[in-house]
């Protein structure tokens, strides 16, 4: 069992897994992540600034957002956040489209296919009689 302070709000909690938060916590993360995402449906527009704001929610957590790909604003929105590798500009993820297209390409360049290896012929076996032993302590 893996009991954690809870990063929020400093209460015990049992953790599985992800971000040390408690659910109580994660509850409310969630609650305000339906409002700001029902803001920006409403205001597609806004800014980050003004999304944070208008819900009371810190810049961080809408960036985090949409680094998480949980939120993905309009091709006209004045919202983007730059690529992880190159640095352009995007509506949501950690890399361009570009960049994602590179690193697949790397990746399938350095893996090998499996080769199939031969079996090795299987040596004959004698079929004389052959005494076997038990190692006895």
């Amino acid at each position: 069992m893996d009991v954690r302070n809870c990063r929020k709000c400093g209460k015990l909690f049992n953790h599985m897994m992800g971000v040390p938060i408690c659910p109580a916590c994660r509850e409310k993360i969630e609650e305000k992540f339906q409002e700001v995402k029902k803001y920006i449906r409403e205001n597609h527009m806004a800014g980050i600034k003004e999304v944070a704001e208008a819900c009371e929610v810190e810049p961080g957590q809408i960036q985090q957002w949409i680094r998480e790909e949980r939120l993905e604003f309009t091709a006209d929105s004045p919202v983007k956040i730059p690529c992880e590798n190159c640095g352009e500009m995007i509506r949501s993820g950690k890399y361009c489209e570009k960049c994602k297209r590179e690193m697949t390409n790397n990746l399938s360049s350095v893996m090998e296919r499996p080769k199939t290896i031969q079996a090795e012929p299987k040596k004959a076996q004698s079929t004389g009689n052959k005494m076997r032993f038990l190692d006895r302590q």
